[in-house]
């Protein structure tokens, strides 16, 4: 990558739960622990061959077929756009987990080969015991009442352009190793976020080639290295950093494994603020200026100020949806939005 970029810092500890995880969300400050998983089944396998992380993988498959995403070796493992930017420059394709290993281990030698990678595949539904076997031993304590989502990502050297995901994110390298660049959520438009669809992976991508940025059309791309970190990832290590921040990640071996785990602490009754913004595209954004800086302020006032602000001169029964947001105030919330919406 073209530019000086600070590394994120290092740390060690024991014990998974020993990771300041508020020094890191509060403090939003993305930390590596070094050597943290080393211990896992699936570290050790890797860390003896490919091939015996490979066997240990498939020891552990219920047989399901998986969604593979593959690429022709002129992507160079940038799973990105055609150059119409409206269609991708890969496929997707349903194999199972003995066929996709069969392929990589087919081309762990070949340096321009395909691109493919299997990515965010549940753990609980395809592998069960592999994830009690490579477990953080982490629970509500850290990761709220809401259990995370766990998933595993294989493949061989590919690229994920930067994204941000809505999640904190506990990060394994299991195999192989990985780099990780990246860039707080102030960052987003020195970053040039692509089409909100369709995606490559689900999510807004930056459109800047982090190996070729085209400064000219990227100018604000200087600043955003100048605000980057970088994490080195060996297998084993672990990374932990917090939503909303945006993250290229690099695969750099022919074979390589991650598991993560992304969870927030907000109850599952919540509505993702994606919809919010989506919203907003269509109800403010386009409106006049001085409007726009009126509902700035009562954004401001009812949504990220402090929560209890809007409700405290109210009397308890008169607090409605400005009150403590329960299971029961979201559902109202939610059919008085779509009642509303459907007029």
């Amino acid at each position: 990558m073209t530019g000086a970029a600070r590394k994120v810092l290092e740390t060690t500890v024991a014990l998974f739960a020993d990771i300041p995880f508020a020094a890191v969300l509060q403090g939003q400050t993305p930390m590596v622990f070094k050597g943290l998983a080393r211990d896992w089944p699936l570290v050790r396998a890797g860390l003896s061959s490919s091939q015996d992380a490979m066997s240990y993988l498939l020891s552990h498959d219920r047989g399901g077929p998986l969604l593979a995403y593959v690429g022709e070796p002129e992507i160079r493992g940038r799973f990105f756009y055609d150059d119409s930017r409206t269609k991708m420059n890969f496929r997707a394709e349903r194999a199972g987990l003995g066929e996709i290993l069969e392929r990589i281990q087919a081309g762990l030698h070949e340096a321009d080969g395909p691109s493919l990678y299997v990515g965010s595949t549940d753990l609980d539904t395809y592998f069960p015991s592999l994830g009690r076997e490579n477990d953080p031993g982490l629970g509500p304590e850290t990761f709220g009442s809401e259990p995370p989502f766990a998933s595993l990502w294989i493949g061989n050297r590919t690229v994920a352009s930067a994204h941000f995901d809505m999640s904190n994110n506990l990060a394994v390298c299991a195999v192989g190793h990985r780099r990780f660049t990246l860039f707080p959520p102030d960052q987003v438009a020195n970053l040039y976020p692509g089409p909100l669809e369709p995606t490559p992976g689900g999510q807004v991508v930056s459109m800047v080639d982090f190996d070729a940025p085209d400064f000219e059309r990227h100018p604000g791309f200087r600043q955003a290295l100048a605000n980057a970190q970088v994490a080195e990832l060996e297998p084993g290590d672990v990374l932990v950093y917090p939503a909303l921040w945006w993250h290229q990640v690099e695969a750099l071996d022919p074979f390589n494994v991650l598991v993560n785990y992304w969870w927030n602490a907000a109850p599952g009754f919540m509505d993702t603020p994606m919809n919010t913004l989506l919203h907003g595209l269509l109800s403010l954004r386009d409106r006049p200026d001085f409007e726009k800086q009126g509902w700035k302020a009562l954004f401001d006032y009812y949504v990220f100020g402090r929560a209890d602000r809007a409700a405290e001169h109210l009397p308890e029964p008169a607090r409605g949806p400005l009150g403590p947001m329960d299971v029961v105030t979201a559902r109202r919330l939610r059919a008085s939005l779509l009642d509303r919406l459907n007029r």
